[in-house]
């Protein structure tokens, strides 16, 4: 499990870190000057390998993950991180949602954790699904109910819509299934039965499930990038980073096509990294983006003690 968890992580912070000099610029822009590499400054005037809050959270996930899996330890280590720079790259916060921060503040203030995250409708950022990738590693052996209770406490930390966490759900799901093996075609026909199937059972309302549509009902893989959305909007990314992994043959590919569509480029480019991490493996990440990663062997340590525990 050990390549599994460093695949995960690392392909979090390698896509992210490709994608924060370019967040914010248009498509079209990209279109005209496109990410081929690793590099540096640009939006946020970054060290290249810099990574964002999308792999500060994910790694704080991991560490609760490494203890005894407690929301209130998770909800401290957030504080930790907005306050105290736990688990920046370099001691910074240099970028963080609306979403997410007022979420910390509540947690700071002493709210109960699954009650932290905004519900309203305008709440459904990609907060929680950039940082929710090593939830799998706690879950996938259990049933799907746990793994659904499991999936929407650690969302709502800070984002508790139901459509942010049935988008968490069906990242994890996706990404189980990759564990397993299974190909990403079988496996995007497989949810399509499988995750409707689950959602009716917990009596989620219909309006709901249609803004899931077209990764329900339609093929998405053979949608044109034109039809491919990059926002900040949950489904936004967790489309694209479908779409990136089915429409590409390695991590590479996958990573800089997401990046490419422009707008939120470090979240789009990690969420589309895990998967991708996950389905090519360690090995699939090239090594020069690995070794330019702030704080590598911090992470490869974290993988370690996830593997442990």
């Amino acid at each position: 499990m050990i390549e599994n968890i460093k695949a995960a992580l690392l392909g979090v912070a390698v896509g992210d870190a490709l994608g924060v000099p370019v967040e914010f610029k248009s498509r079209i822009a990209l279109s005209n000057n496109s990410l081929t590499d690793m590099i540096g400054f640009g939006t946020h005037d970054q060290k290249p390998g810099t990574w964002s809050d999308d792999s500060s959270l994910t790694f704080c996930l991991a560490e609760a993950l490494t203890e005894e899996f407690d929301l209130q330890n998770l909800g401290r280590k957030f504080v930790q991180w907005y306050y105290e720079k736990y688990w920046t790259p370099r001691g910074r916060v240099f970028d963080i949602g609306i979403a997410t921060r007022e979420a910390i503040f509540r947690l700071e203030a002493g709210v109960t954790p699954e009650f932290a995250g905004g519900t309203d409708e305008d709440s459904n950022g990609n907060g929680s699904l950039m940082r929710i990738l090593p939830l799998l590693f706690y879950i996938h052996q259990k049933p799907v109910e746990e793994r659904y209770f499991w999936t929407k406490q650690a969302s709502s930390l800070t984002h508790g819509h139901i459509r942010s966490v049935v988008s968490c759900f069906y990242y994890l799901e996706f990404a189980r299934h990759l564990l397993l093996k299974k190909e990403p075609i079988e496996i995007y026909h497989q949810l399509q039965v499988d995750i409707p199937r689950f959602l009716r059972t917990i009596s989620i309302a219909d309006n709901e499930m249609t803004h899931f549509d077209r990764l329900f009902h339609s093929n998405i893989y053979e949608f044109q990038e034109s039809e491919i959305e990059s926002s900040g909007y949950v489904l936004h990314t967790l489309e694209a980073s479908i779409w990136s992994l089915m429409t590409t043959s390695n991590y590479t590919e996958a990573v800089l096509k997401a990046i490419n569509l422009g707008k939120d480029t470090d979240t789009t480019g990690a969420v589309t990294g895990g998967l991708a991490g996950i389905y090519y493996g360690f090995e699939g990440i090239p090594t020069h983006w690995i070794n330019s990663l702030a704080r590598k062997d911090d992470i490869l340590d974290l993988a370690q003690r996830m593997s442990l525990k």
